[in-house]
């Protein structure tokens, strides 16, 4: 990318809402008289979005003495010790912006470490942070990130960024991260308040909130507090930047970060609330613009607020108005709903070198309402004990109008049971909707590095099953064929999916890799429109990471399934009496009859015989209780995924290292050619998956 003029930067520094400084040829020595004082800056610095000439730099000093802005100088330098100091300049904190600054900072070296602190009128200054700036679109060297989701710090502790801080701090230089890719769920806009909670936790983890919002609301049938204010947003992030290791992470690398929902609301979608339990839709467009100030407020990232000014977000006013009208697409045409999403664009791409295309798309701002949360549809499961959705069903409801090439059934059926199909007149559902979905493919056909990597914040991987196999005393299966564990993510996006996925394979486009999160589990496998007995046609690869903190399904398992309950050898066993292990893991990737074997036997080999190979062909990894994060290394000829897992973050770390591993598993894929296949090799490199592989 060609450095820009002084007129361009100046012109995306008011566009981003952020302070302006320029690198410069000439150094010289600091005299701030910086003194440090984090106590003064509690939410530390941070830095983001970088590319091959700038950065952004961010920081929190607030003030309690009545005044309403004050000035910091930022310096950035080419040595820890600030002996060369390449860039300086002034910022300006004010109450309005929650005392938070956002400095762009240019005419810097590609591919280079850079040094900042925030320093203010009494030489009180921040910690110092360490950045980097992108490769050059032709540099050829390998490129390597990491990515992450899920960190909620109500329910555990953050040890992944201790192991991830640990281990680049001991690489070689040529083998250090680059920047860490956060996949959502920053915050956790849900909680429980301590004193709420039975015993004060859930499961064996003792639930802890260091602030409590200081308006907020009840929801869920008064099971949980979310945020009712910009203030409530804001104290999420003040408890949540305030925890060291999230603040070391921060200061070591510069993030770039999408939301998901938790940075708003649980099962939010638009600028609508839709909590579990009886409040149904809530129209929060005031909220919503509430979430993405905040978010904008507290990230630095090249997001742009139509319309702010420098140092400010320009809320747009918005009042909540129920949302009675949808476009073709699912998109709320009510002028509050488009204000208010309208309020901060997210998604974005960016370049790292000659190996790295990023696509981040935004998987929660435009999408259509999920059509299985519809009371129309809970007659056929009101019996129901499996707790599967059956996939020629789900099918239906997904691609609505255009099911079977537009002849969708007039009834939605599912055993003996049938509704009226309420989805057969409606389009088909979108995560990303219309015009990101439009910017995507476009980003993604005119792609030139080596490997694009989309960066998707919800899981792309079916969660399938073969609930067909079950043995008569477990229940009889009253679907046709396959079922599906879970349909909230991207993996039953069956339409949009096929959508994409035959672009891809119509472009000719190889390097596809799908990087997300949300799921509280780590996957790996090929990215595909269609399973067995269809075609099954990978056109890339696809990775979920492991949360960070968020408890999975195997934990919530293990305690919410009594052991007398016939269907627990599914998802949790005790072979020999022993510790609890991940049946789920089986059942994903090699179905019921292997579930039930191991769970019997503790034979893997006995289960292994019995594995369903129709299935998941689309697997080769699946833990369902996963913790940690995961690391990218690609260059021009192989892609290296590596997922780094910890034991469950219960306590903190009280060692440099973030605590011990469970396993570290690398996936290797070499770079294909138009009409071939991907192929992916898997290697437990350290410690045990268990019954992952």
């Amino acid at each position: 990318m060609p450095t820009m003029g002084r007129r361009q930067f100046l012109k995306l520094s008011v566009a981003l809402g952020a302070s302006l400084a320029w690198g410069c040829s000439t150094v010289r020595p600091s005299s701030s008289g910086w003194r440090e004082r984090r106590d003064l800056y509690p939410q530390g610095v941070a830095s983001g979005d970088p590319d091959d000439n700038s950065v952004l730099l961010w920081t929190r000093r607030p003030y309690a003495d009545g005044r309403n802005s004050a000035t910091l100088w930022v310096e950035v330098a080419d040595d820890p010790a600030f002996t060369r100091v390449i860039a300086k300049t002034t910022a300006r904190v004010q109450a309005q912006s929650d005392w938070t600054c956002r400095v762009l900072v240019g005419h810097l070296s590609a591919a280079r470490e850079y040094w900042y602190r925030f320093v203010d009128e009494d030489g009180n200054g921040s910690r110092i942070g360490r950045t980097l700036t992108a490769p050059r679109r032709d540099d050829a060297r390998p490129s390597r990130f990491a990515f992450v989701s899920c960190q909620d710090i109500c329910l555990g502790h953050l040890n992944a960024y201790r192991r991830m801080i640990w281990e680049d701090e001991r690489a070689a230089p040529e083998e250090r991260l680059g920047f860490v890719l956060h996949l959502g769920d920053f915050i956790y806009e849900v909680v429980s308040y301590p004193d709420q909670v039975k015993n004060g936790h859930v499961y064996d983890r003792l639930v802890t909130f260091p602030i409590k919002y200081p308006k907020g609301k009840m929801v869920a049938r008064n099971r949980f507090w979310v945020p009712d204010s910009l203030e409530d947003y804001r104290a999420a992030y003040h408890a949540y930047l305030q925890d060291p290791d999230l603040q070391d992470a921060r200061a070591r690398w510069p993030f770039v970060a999408m939301w998901d929902n938790h940075e708003f609301s649980w099962n939010g979608w638009q600028s609508i609330q839709e909590f579990p339990g009886t409040e149904g839709w809530v129209p929060a467009q005031t909220l919503k613009v509430a979430a993405n100030q905040a978010w904008f407020e507290y990230q630095p990232a090249r997001v742009l607020p139509p319309g702010s000014k420098l140092d400010t977000f320009n809320a747009p006013k918005v009042v909540d108005v129920l949302i009675k009208d949808f476009d073709d697409t699912g998109l709320g045409t009510e002028p509050n709903n488009l204000a208010a999403i309208d309020s901060l664009i997210g998604y974005r791409a960016l370049r790292w070198g000659r190996h790295i295309d990023l696509i981040i798309t935004d998987q929660r701002s435009f999408r259509s309402r999920d059509p299985g949360n519809h009371d129309e549809i809970n007659p056929l499961f009101e019996d129901d004990k499996l707790g599967f959705v059956p996939e020629e069903l789900w099918a239906q409801l997904d691609a609505g109008r255009d099911y079977a090439d537009g002849h969708p059934p007039a009834k939605l059926s599912f055993g003996d049971k049938s509704v009226a199909n309420y989805r057969a007149s409606e389009a088909p559902q979108t995560m990303l909707g219309a015009k990101q979905k439009a910017w995507f493919l476009e980003r993604l056909r005119t792609a030139k590095a080596t490997w694009k990597i989309w960066g998707n914040t919800l899981g792309q991987l079916d969660q399938r099953v073969d609930p067909q196999n079950l043995p008569p005393e477990l229940g009889k299966w009253k679907g046709a064929g396959y079922g599906l564990a879970g349909t909230w993510d991207w993996g039953a996006m069956y339409h949009e999916r096929a959508e994409i996925f035959d672009a891809v394979r119509d472009a000719g486009i190889t390097g596809l890799a799908i990087v997300s999160g949300d799921r509280h589990s780590f996957w790996a496998g090929y990215a595909a429109k269609a399973l067995p007995p269809a075609a099954f046609e990978p056109v890339g690869v696809s990775f979920v990471g492991g949360s960070i903190t968020s408890i999975g399904s195997a934990e919530a398992n293990e305690h919410n399934l009594k052991k007398d309950n016939p269907l627990r050898p599914l998802y949790v066993a005790n072979p020999g009496g022993g510790s609890p292990q991940c049946t789920q893991n089986l059942l994903l990737h090699h179905g019921v009859r292997s579930a039930l074997e191991y769970a019997r036997s503790g034979d893997l080999a006995k289960a292994y015989a019995v594995r369903n190979p129709e299935l998941a062909p689309h697997l080769t990894f699946v833990d369902a209780g996963g913790h940690g994060y995961a690391t990218v290394r690609v260059d021009a000829s192989t892609m290296v995924t590596e997922f780094v897992c910890i034991p469950r973050p219960i306590e903190r770390s009280k060692t440099p290292d973030g605590g011990p591993l469970r396993y570290r598993v690398r996936h290797e894929v070499p770079l294909w050619k138009a009409g071939e296949a991907p192929k992916m090799r898997v290697t437990v490199v350290e410690g045990d998956a268990g019954l992952s592989v």
